[in-house]
């Protein structure tokens, strides 16, 4: 039971920032005290700023909305320390958050205690990190976190999509969850005009407005938003097609061309399929490189006229080296 009213309050607020919301009879049991005194804790958070509101229901509850500023966030040692190495590495994917990350964890390092302190210095220092100079598109954190909160909350969002072919149109969905994948972020949601699951590139997508209605959460066809997203996307048309009937066994080329996994399969103990099949001509070839053993291919002349090319090339540069 937590008697001293300063640590309870604190407990107390730790308690709604770590879920949507709470029930009376819950942070009852938590804090070791009455409902009436959750009751008055909550009054005297209110007085203090903190924006608690009560919700309906069965036995009522209550929740931490959003208001005019941010409160303090309670976090503990763990979750200090994970914040702390995840501002110093983010920012993969996303347009004009860098500067902001670096914002918010000089605030945070200011606060963090000493212990901590040498824990968060002593992962920077162990940990270095390649950066790619990104040449595709970024997501808007913005949108993201517009998006992040619909998902959360089960609200339906309006927004403009540009599909890769067709005309910029309209969307009405109920969002599921979010996916990074290839430094690209996806949306995976139920489109309510086409009464089907699809799933949206931020790039694309602009404008993301939040209804302000709530539905109840559907049912993903599949065991997670990820995996339907790499369901979707190993399945989409491409414009160049090509099939690798590769001589080593299927687990071999899984760990040699990770990102391919669903696209690979096994014809026999030593021998199986790969579908390189792509958008990009020189992401085929990528792909046909990092298979580094023998194979047959069928494919587009598009490709093989590619792939004939590349190979001259790599012929002549290998000819003009030293042979000493």
């Amino acid at each position: 039971m937590t008697t001293d009213m300063p640590a309870r309050m604190l407990r107390l607020l730790s308690l709604l920032q770590t879920r949507r919301e709470w029930s009376g009879h819950e942070l009852a049991e938590r804090l070791g005290v009455t409902g009436r005194t959750v009751r008055r804790d909550i009054d005297r958070l209110r007085e203090l700023g903190y924006p608690v509101e009560a919700t309906t229901g069965h036995a009522g509850g209550y929740r931490l909305a959003s208001g005019a500023a941010m409160p303090p966030l309670l976090l503990d040692d763990d979750e200090a320390v994970a914040v702390a190495v995840a501002l110093r590495t983010a920012a993969g994917g996303l347009g004009g958050i860098e500067e902001t990350a670096l914002r918010a964890l000089a605030k945070l390092e200011q606060v963090l205690p000493t212990r901590l302190r040498g824990q968060v210095a002593a992962l920077q220092e162990a940990t270095s990190t390649i950066t790619w100079e990104s040449r595709g598109p970024r997501a808007d954190a913005t949108t993201l976190a517009v998006l992040a909160a619909a998902c959360r909350d089960h609200e339906i969002v309006t927004f403009d999509y540009a599909p890769r072919e067709g005309a910029r149109a309209s969307r009405r969905v109920e969002p599921h969850g979010l996916v990074a994948s290839g430094g690209l972020w996806y949306l995976v949601a139920y489109d309510t005009g086409r009464d089907d699951w699809r799933i949206y590139r931020l790039d694309r997508l602009t404008e993301p407005l939040p209804t302000g209605r709530r539905v109840p959460p559907r049912t993903l066809p599949g065991p997670d938003p990820a995996a339907y997203v790499a369901a979707k996307i190993a399945t989409a048309p491409v414009r160049y097609r090509a099939v690798a009937t590769v001589h080593a066994p299927a687990d071999t080329i899984r760990a040699r061309t990770w990102a391919l996994a669903d696209r690979i399969q096994p014809l026999d103990d030593s021998t199986c399929t790969v579908d390189c099949s792509a958008d990009a001509l020189p992401r085929i070839a990528r792909t046909l490189a990092a298979l580094d053993t023998d194979y047959t291919l069928d494919a587009d002349p598009a490709v093989l006229a590619h792939l004939h090319a590349a190979g001259q090339r790599t012929l002549r540069a290998a000819g003009s080296g030293s042979r000493d």
